[in-house]
């Protein structure tokens, strides 16, 4: 691996994609990143399970700090849903997704109708060219803003999982989407993977890892659709 395989982040935000805090606190205890998936009910969104997603969390697509009120307000997570056998040991890392079901807002809205969602994609291999926006800490990047970078993964040596290389994504931009076939109109497209998975999603702010989407989360989304 040399100097030049590492791509870097720029300042980008996409409507569909947004923090998670703790409910009840100012904005900036932000700590996960999590993204709209379209679904039936047009109010899932994906996260990374490592994140220990619960009903004491909100999300806020499009997050803007210090802003007196937020582009698209700020939506409740209502439910969880994630695969009973994620653990951070060298197996259940694979199975590090989940998905939320959020309330509606003060308007009756559903948050996909708001801000539009990404189309959930099994992985189609290890090397893809995707883009990955999420939110670090503000604790590690203090202009507490969205990142962005494009750049083309690889397969994780002796796992079955995706490798990302882009300064800047610190703590906090666990759950970041990666999107493929991007569509202009919409700043949507098809999410095949997230920041999760080995070492919570990478040892450094320049390596990025992904479980393989497959069968398993598309049971788990399922479920959530039917529950």
């Amino acid at each position: 691996m040399t100097a030049a395989s590492v791509a870097r982040s720029y300042p980008h935000s996409r409507p569909s994609i947004g923090t998670i805090f703790y409910a009840g606190k100012d904005l900036k205890t932000h700590y996960c990143t999590a993204s709209v998936v379209r679904s039936p009910g047009k109010n899932l969104i994906l996260m990374a399970a490592h994140c220990r997603p619960g009903s004491w969390m909100a999300f806020v697509p499009d997050y803007r700090s210090g802003a007196r009120t937020q582009p698209y307000g700020v939506w409740a997570v209502q439910k969880v849903y994630s695969d009973s056998r994620f653990s951070e040991s060298s197996t259940g890392i694979n199975y590090d997704f989940a998905f939320a079901k959020v309330g509606k807002d003060s308007k009756g809205r559903q948050v996909e109708n708001v801000v539009n969602g990404n189309s959930l994609n099994a992985t189609p291999g290890y090397n893809n060219w995707v883009g990955v926006t999420g939110y670090p800490e503000a604790s590690a990047v203090p202009a507490d803003r969205a990142i962005t970078c494009w750049n083309h993964t690889t397969k994780v040596p002796g796992y079955s999982q995706m490798q990302f290389l882009c300064s800047g994504f610190y703590s906090g931009t666990s759950g970041s989407p990666w999107l493929i076939d991007l569509d202009p109109k919409t700043d949507t497209g098809r999410v095949i993977g997230l920041i999760g998975g080995l070492d919570r999603g990478g040892p450094n702010d320049w390596t990025s890892y992904s479980p393989v989407f497959g069968a398993v989360i598309w049971g788990v989304y399922n479920y959530a659709n039917r529950h």
